[in-house]
């Protein structure tokens, strides 16, 4: 049996699968279909034609618009039908044609997004990605299955990413991008393949980094990817000397995190 709020306002042509959860002020609209086992919280809003299936909770105050599929099932060759979960959080926007895919045994059980993410249309989140929050997934983006990104990066029209790779805060991805390799915070991706160009620096001050700091991070940065030997290597033998610098250390613990990728850098790729 439906638990249904009663402030919940469902079109009449719209199709509410018994099991379903709706919560205060959900509003569904014609033509939505909504699966037995998904949990709607206060304000959800499906506009039309859209499709909520699966083992899937979204989050309060988030729109999914016409045409997107949010819940179904992985797309990995190993699938089996076993239990997995697709939980999205509060005030995302899911534009039109947008699918994300539930998680799979294998990779952990669960496809996660954070808060206040928006989802342009047609882009596509696959099993096992766990996303931050403050995240923009523009047109046509393509997440493949166990990709990482962190909070408030920015990911530009056509990108792909490969299936395992991170993508650390604040970076972002030109448009057309191949991203085939970790990109740290702050980071700035172009190209196909990728190549990691420099620092995101406009949106660092955007987010109210200081100037100094700023120039911290770029010093650190020719430091790593300039010097001999390897970024890796670099990273780590730097450490003590930006201890006071929270944007370093960050980018420091991320390179120095066990990954299934390799590093972006401005030299993978070229002759």
């Amino acid at each position: 049996m439906s638990l249904i709020a009663e402030s919940a306002v469902i079109h009449p042509m719209a199709v509410v699968e018994d099991g379903a959860v709706i919560g205060e002020n959900v509003k569904i609209g014609p033509f939505c279909r909504v699966g037995p086992r998904v949990t709607l919280k206060a304000g959800v809003e499906l506009v039309s034609n859209a499709v909520v299936t699966g083992l899937t909770e979204i989050g309060a105050g988030s729109v999914v618009h016409p045409m997107a599929v949010i819940g179904g099932v992985s797309q990995s060759l190993h699938e089996a039908g076993e239990d997995s979960k697709l939980v999205v959080g509060a005030n995302c926007t899911m534009r039109e044609g947008v699918t994300m895919n539930c998680g799979t045994v294998g990779g952990g059980g669960i496809t996660k997004v954070g808060d206040n993410c928006l989802f342009l249309a047609n882009s596509h989140v696959a099993h096992d990605c766990i996303l931050g929050s403050d995240i923009i997934l523009s047109n046509n983006v393509m997440l493949a299955g166990h990709v990482r990104v962190e909070d408030k990066a920015i990911l530009s029209g056509g990108c792909a990413v490969h299936q395992f790779t991170r993508i650390g805060r604040q970076a972002f991805i030109g448009g057309l991008s191949a991203v085939a390799y970790d990109v740290i915070p702050y980071g700035m991706l172009n190209g196909n393949p990728g190549i990691l160009g420099g620092l995101n620096v406009v949106g660092m001050t955007r987010a109210g980094i200081e100037r100094s700091v700023i120039h911290q991070v770029r010093r650190a940065f020719k430091q790593i990817f300039e010097s001999e030997g390897s970024a890796r290597a670099n990273a780590a033998a730097i450490r003590d000397e930006y201890l006071d610098c929270a944007p370093v250390i960050e980018i420091l613990d991320f390179i120095a995190a066990e990954s299934d990728r390799a590093l972006s850098s401005p030299n993978r790729g070229k002759n």
